[in-house]
């Protein structure tokens, strides 16, 4: 009996032990594979991209993009922005002209518009579309902009907009004045054209071309050059030894790559669009076109009976108009009317202005603005920079450079191809650094993959900075909607913007640095949308920006 019983407990050791082992190798071979899962990339026979087995999510590779190395947390990241980014639009075939969404005959309707609304209540509107023959349409995937606004006292504030992807929409407001306020509901796009928007980010990517001129004695060569050059002719490889970020010319046939001496836009490709596509994007029929109201577009809403509302109660929107002047929810902003009040602000301050022209609109606003702030002369080519200007009785240096390529400037010299990254990486920092980036116009006619990338190498570098000099500034301006018309929409849509805004908010939350949010700040004001919005609203941009480095004492 007891020699049994010993057996048994011998076979029972025995058998733990082989489950511990081969425990231990499944978890082995687990842990192999998930790390083949999130850092490596595939591409099935058909020649589709196949990203994290995790997330599901299929996408054509862009070049050199799926062979990032990328750490588990990069890699996850990536697929979050993605997988969030992905589901707006609605994968439907092709569907004819008089089948999608037609703004004339799309309406919308104010819930509970008799009520009694306060400042600080909830205003919801519900948005029906409906397509050219006036039937109801059975999915979702339109680009809205809504706002409440109210004209006599030049005010303003942005909606959210929920798709129920059922050709319902929802559209939150929050009531922050007093008085006679309307509703407006615009269509961008329709759905149908988003999908069309799609395809082009990520099949025609090199839709806007570059150009650089190659120079040596009297033998010169100009060739074209992206982030990606298709074909198999001899390429010259100018990607960024600290960065990573690739970027490419076609060799000049007689001369070596190190005789580039500049960059430049080439254009714009022609001929994107099927007739049947084309229908899509029309003015005045399909492209950033009101929606009507069934009934009521207006309400009525009366003063609180406390003095304020609650600050920091509420993060959407992140501030609205009254009287032409923009109101951040979450903090007190300051206005600098006066040239005096810029310049005891930035007394004993370098300023530093990185990215696109809509941040040089700031460089230019506070020369023009401020008297002793002179320009110092550089030679640098208009609208292109790099800038400088130098007040020498306050030391105040104020400096705009612009971001790497892409950037689709007129001429840009090579030597002045910097990247951000590498920029942050060589100031200093500290209590008398600020610093404002603006990046995202000229990423638009990419796959999301290349302006993430930027943003991850950008904020690797503002980390860095912040970790070794914590009191210096650093503003982020946000992308902002501008004038569309047939041919802008396929290289500048809002709804690229939006994208790119969406991923820069995502990715840059929690670092330490401001934001002016250019977004909700064109799109609630009253004046006609720009891709370089109108001196007012610059102003309060800089306004919001100077708050930010000399907030009001508390």
């Amino acid at each position: 009996m007891w020699t049994n019983f010993f057996k048994l407990r011998i076979f029972c050791c025995l058998l733990a032990v082989l489950m511990v082992v081969v425990l231990v190798i499944i978890v082995t071979e687990v842990e192999y594979l998930d790390h083949e899962t999130v850092s490596a990339t595939f591409i099935d026979s058909s020649g589709q991209f196949v990203l994290s087995q995790a997330t599901g999510i299929s996408r054509n590779p862009y070049c050199g993009y799926e062979h990032q190395t990328l750490s588990r947390q990069e890699r996850l990241e990536e697929d979050s922005l993605l997988a969030a980014l992905q589901g707006q639009v609605p994968d439907v075939g092709l569907v004819p002209f008089v089948k999608s969404t037609d703004p004339s005959s799309s309406y919308f309707v104010i819930l509970n518009s008799a009520a009694f609304f306060r400042v600080g209540s909830q205003l919801e509107v519900l948005v029906h579309v409906q397509d050219f023959q006036r039937k109801p349409k059975k999915y979702g995937g339109d680009y809205l902009q809504a706002k409440i606004h109210s004209p006599k006292l030049q005010a303003g504030a942005v909606g959210k907009v929920v798709d129920y992807k059922n050709g319902f929409y929802k559209v939150f407001f929050t009531l922050l004045w007093p008085g006679k306020v309307k509703v407006s509901i615009s269509l961008v796009h329709p759905s149908e054209g988003i999908r069309v928007l799609q395809h082009l980010q990520e099949e025609k990517p090199d839709r806007v071309y570059f150009k650089s001129l190659f120079r040596s004695g009297r033998i010169s060569e100009t060739t074209e050059c992206n982030v990606c050059l298709p074909g198999s002719l001899p390429l010259c490889n100018f990607t960024d030894l600290y960065t990573g970020e690739p970027w490419f010319c076609f060799k000049p046939k007689k001369l070596p790559c190190s005789s580039r001496i500049n960059h430049f836009k080439g254009g714009y490709l022609k001929g994107l669009l099927t007739p049947t596509e084309s229908a899509f994007f029309q003015s005045g029929v399909n492209i950033k076109m009101p929606i009507n109201s069934s009934g009521p577009d207006w309400v009525t809403v009366v003063p609180r009976r406390i003095k304020e509302v609650p600050e920091g109660s509420e993060t959407f929107p992140s501030g609205y108009y009254y009287k032409d002047q923009w109101k951040p929810r979450r903090f007190k902003m300051r206005h600098f009317n006066d040239p005096d009040n810029i310049t005891e602000c930035l007394q004993r301050k370098m300023v530093y202005l990185f990215g696109d022209s809509t941040i040089r609109q700031w460089f230019d606003y506070l020369t023009t603005f401020v008297p002793d702030l002179v320009e110092f002369q550089m030679g640098s080519p208009k609208n292109v920079g790099p800038f400088l200007a130098v007040d020498q009785k306050h030391n105040i240096l104020l400096k705009y450079r612009c971001h790497g390529p892409p950037i689709r400037f007129t001429t840009v010299f090579s030597n002045e191809l910097h990247y951000v990254a590498n920029e942050l990486n060589g100031i200093v920092g500290g209590r008398n650094t600020v610093i404002a980036i603006s990046l995202w116009s000229h990423f638009s006619t990419y796959p999301l993959e290349v302006y993430i990338r930027r943003l991850r190498n950008i904020r690797r570098s503002v980390v860095q900075l912040l970790d070794r000099s914590p009191r210096t500034v650093v503003v982020i301006r946000t992308a902002n909607v501008q004038e569309l018309g047939p041919e802008v929409s396929l290289f500048n849509s809002d709804w690229y913007n939006f994208q790119l805004d969406t991923i820069l908010r995502r990715m840059f939350s929690g670092v330490g640095v401001y934001l002016v949010d250019a977004w909700e700040m064109t799109l609630a004001h009253y004046l006609p949308h720009k891709l370089h919005p109108d001196e007012v609203i610059v102003k309060n941009q800089l306004d919001m920006f100077l708050s930010f480095v000399c907030p009001l004492e508390t």
